[in-house]
């Protein structure tokens, strides 16, 4: 129950009901109490038991929530199922009319300290941030869902923990992404808050930023954890986001076909669900797996059903990173000037704030592009660009591929030294598969 009001407030709310309605205070007070209590409780000098609230909501006709609180009867519960509504927009690819709706339900919520409609409304303008690519308000929000929720049991405030730690890693701040994630398995580990949802949260987002980072081994083993949690998540949703995220790492080991039947899963579920935003995710990732697998046209398909689905829901940044993969694609097709022009369009769209990786695939590929065009200088700023761009996202996975790309232009073109510094640059950052300087790997969970 929350909390109700101070003594004095429920005394002047009793007084205004009473009068309304016409009784006195002996008629309010018979049979279980004397007109004297009702004095003294009117004028705020007693702190009402539940009993006498409800024997006093009763007479008057109101609900003992609202006698004890000033909020309306089933307003929480009204909230609730609109709450609900705004969620299904956001799943449908409404961005921007979530977003409206939440607003407006987060300033009802605040109006009436509803403490947990406020977290939902401040999670779902959160996740509509991160659709339209406005991560730094997006973050925000989440940084404010668990400010509100500071006082509740740790399961309760990890979507807003992900949700904080998916804005970071969309802003390139892998390594930060990761500590956020790693640091709340720990705590619900080792502290005994086995809660399989909040679990499953935790280790399906943090299977990406591993493997930017060159930490497949501890992909894999978020990957199986996730695996295992899943029969007793409640969240369907959740389900169908494990299985997109786990397919990245099965296709890292080279199991292409259970990667394919994960999406696969995954893309069932979301049409069931009416979540088209995931859905487009399961599009791009299915395109994703295709290209890995020498599938182009397929490839193509796939990449191009995902921009349209997500550019016709004004996700902007989604549908860039979209677009630089299938660049790489439509290259390896031999349209290497239709990637230019796509990889150029969507630049303006990614940076080291908003995008980081992608952002220097972009590049890379313009490099690529320009050198099969033997222009080397334009070849050569695009390789360095990409290589400030994962260095400052510290996206040690690709680090190494761009500095033998820089290195084997710089050797060609006669400057060995420089040639010799890029390659030494790239060796230390081709780490074995799961090492990397990020500490222990978390508490493993009761399987």
């Amino acid at each position: 129950m929350p909390e109700r009001d101070d003594p004095e407030t429920i005394g002047r709310r009793v007084q205004q009901l009473r009068r309304e309605r016409g009784l006195t205070q002996k008629q309010l007070a018979e049979p279980a109490y004397t007109p004297a209590y009702i004095s003294t409780l009117e004028a705020g000098r007693v702190r009402p038991s539940d009993d006498a609230l409800r024997h006093l909501a009763a007479r008057l006709g109101v609900g003992f929530e609202e006698l004890a609180t000033g909020r309306p009867a089933h307003l929480a519960t009204g909230l609730r199922l609109r709450l609900t509504e705004a969620q299904r927009t956001l799943a449908e690819g409404e961005a921007d009319e979530a977003a409206g709706l939440y607003t407006a339900l987060l300033a009802e919520a605040e109006t009436h300290n509803l403490v947990d409609e406020q977290a939902t409304a401040l999670l779902g303008l959160g996740e509509c941030g991160l659709d339209t690519g406005d991560i730094v308000a997006a973050r925000e929000y989440f940084e404010r869902a668990e400010q509100v929720l500071c006082g509740r049991p740790l399961p309760a405030r990890v979507p807003a923990l992900r949700g904080r730690a998916v804005a970071h890693y969309l802003a390139g701040e892998l390594r930060y992404a990761v500590y956020l994630l790693e640091s709340t398995l720990d705590e619900l580990n080792r502290g005994g808050l086995h809660d399989p949802d909040a679990l499953l949260l935790l280790y399906t987002g943090v299977i990406a930023p591993y493997m930017d980072m060159g930490a497949h081994a501890r992909a894999a083993q978020a990957a199986e954890f996730a695996l295992a949690l899943a029969p007793r998540a409640g969240d369907p949703a959740l389900v169908a986001r494990m299985h997109r995220s786990v397919a990245r790492t099965l296709l890292a080991e080279g199991r292409v076909f259970e990667a394919d039947a994960s999406l696969a899963k995954a893309a069932e579920m979301y049409r069931q669900l009416k979540i088209r935003t995931e859905l487009a995710n399961c599009h791009w990732m299915r395109g994703y797996v295709c290209a890995q697998n020498g599938e182009l046209e397929k490839a193509e398909n796939e990449l191009r059903a995902a921009q349209d689905m997500l550019a016709s829901q004004r996700s902007a940044l989604y549908s860039s990173q979209v677009a630089v993969e299938l660049a790489d694609v439509l290259h390896r097709r031999g349209r290497s000037e239709e990637a230019g022009e796509l990889l150029r369009t969507v630049l303006d769209d990614l940076s080291s704030e908003r995008g980081a990786v992608h952002a220097a695939a972009a590049h890379r590929l313009l490099g690529i592009i320009a050198e099969d065009a033997r222009d080397t200088e334009a070849a050569e700023e695009h390789y360095v660009r990409a290589l400030s761009l994962l260095e400052r996202a510290g996206a040690a996975g690709d680090l190494a591929d761009l500095c033998r790309l820089l290195g084997d232009l710089l050797r060609r073109t006669g400057r060995v030294e420089a040639a010799l510094d890029a390659y030494r640059t790239g060796l230390g950052h081709r780490t074995a598969p799961g090492t990397t300087t990020l500490g222990p790997a978390p508490a493993q969970p009761p399987l």
